[in-house]
């Protein structure tokens, strides 16, 4: 793969892709699939050193909202698909996503967003607590109502998700600029001219910002507000389980946001922190694992004394209504983004990188994104579908 810290960048391009995460990945891959010539995708540090860097990315379609469904639904068939397109083995497992509810009105809505999900050929459902339990034996069944479970979701590797894209684009003559910042954007009215990095300018009359967590200080630089900010995420691994942990889905306990499942020969455990301030620090904080604890010691009791062997944390790209923002400016066309996917980036990247290989070539995406323009910020017409953050 065509990839290196560059001294200098090509000195002009047609797209200049900001961010070498999943979604600058994938758009690179799918413009160039679609014949558009001269993409540099340049990227500060290593491609997936932001916020796709997970360990482990989850797939799924459960979503409440048609639009989410679509995007989710759109990017796990492609996932299923990418041993063929682009190429190469993500580890996807398809072991489901278990949604655990504690509550009437849990159940009710949820009830609600399967009957929407099933509309649209995802084959979710409604299930007993004793059914969730066989389905994951860690859970506890004490205060359950119900459980949600769709079985064709699932996790996948986004690192390997990354690579495959860059290099499937690589070949198709995309040149990708790692440990290449952009401090620049220059314009002359309604057009943009160029990308400035600190290895060279870059002629270029079309922008993509796909810088995730950062997405807003790349709209500043245009005049362009995207209302993202960054909110640190946690987990942690445990130490290899003896006897091996069984295969379960990816679980959620939805009230305290507690979430587990397999990951190597132990298992993960994530928590959103709702206390946890913004900000661009990723430190990874052991007593931040004792919230998780706390939430096992209800919902899954064997989970809260298993023995750990550190953590990551990184970097949610959040919305004011959790939402992403998707489109092309009006006041700048040449100015394209992909952002503030409130944890569901890697999910939906697939699609996204459809969607945008289409605005770019001005032709009708497949599914409508106009409720996800930033736009709706301006106009005080928020997209508010109610969300799974997980």
């Amino acid at each position: 793969m065509s990839s290196s810290a560059f001294r200098t960048v090509p000195a002009t391009a047609d797209v200049v892709i900001i961010g070498g995460g999943v979604m600058g990945a994938s758009t690179a891959f799918h413009l160039a699939e679609a014949g558009v010539k001269n993409i540099v995708v340049v990227e500060r540090g290593e491609l997936g050193c932001g916020s796709s860097g997970k360990p482990i990315g989850g797939v799924r379609a459960q979503f409440s909202d048609p639009l989410n469904i679509e995007l989710g639904h759109r990017s796990l068939r492609a996932y299923q698909r990418f041993p063929h397109r682009p190429g190469g083995d993500i580890e996807l497992d398809s072991v489901g996503y278990l949604f655990l509810l504690d509550s009437e009105q849990q159940a009710s809505n949820f009830e609600a967003g399967v009957e929407l999900q099933n509309s649209l050929n995802v084959p979710s459902r409604m299930i007993s607590p004793d059914d969730a339990q066989r389905l994951c034996p860690y859970v506890s069944t004490d205060g359950l109502v119900a459980a949600v479970y769709s079985p064709t979701d699932g996790h996948a590797r986004p690192g390997l998700v990354i690579q495959g894209y860059a290099r499937a684009a690589a070949r198709a003559g995309v040149t990708i600029a790692t440990h290449t910042a952009v401090f620049g954007i220059d314009t002359v009215g309604d057009r943009i001219t160029g990308v400035h990095t600190d290895h060279g300018r870059i002629a270029c009359s079309t922008v993509i910002c796909a810088a995730g967590a950062w997405s807003a200080h790349i709209g500043d630089m245009v005049g362009i507000g995207l209302p993202v900010r960054p909110v640190r995420r946690q987990l942690a691994f445990t130490t290899p389980l003896t006897p091996p942990a069984p295969r379960i889905p990816v679980t959620i306990d939805f009230s305290s946001s507690a979430y587990f499942h397999n990951s190597d020969d132990g298992l993960l455990f994530g928590l959103a922190d709702p206390a946890q301030k913004d900000g661009f620090d990723t430190t990874w904080t052991p007593e931040w694992l004792e919230l998780f604890r706390t939430a096992a010691r209800c919902r899954a009791p064997a989970l809260a004394d298993m023995k750990t062997v550190g953590g990551w944390a990184g970097l949610y790209e959040v919305t004011p209504d959790h939402n992403a923002l998707i489109g092309r400016s009006g006041e700048l066309p040449g100015f394209l983004y992909a952002a503030g996917f409130s944890g569901h980036g890697f999910l939906q990247a697939p699609a996204v990188g459809e969607i945008l290989r289409d605005l770019y070539l001005e032709r009708e995406p497949a599914t409508d994104i106009s409720p996800l323009s930033v736009d709706r910020f301006r106009h005080g017409a928020e997209f508010r579908p109610e969300v799974h953050v997980v």
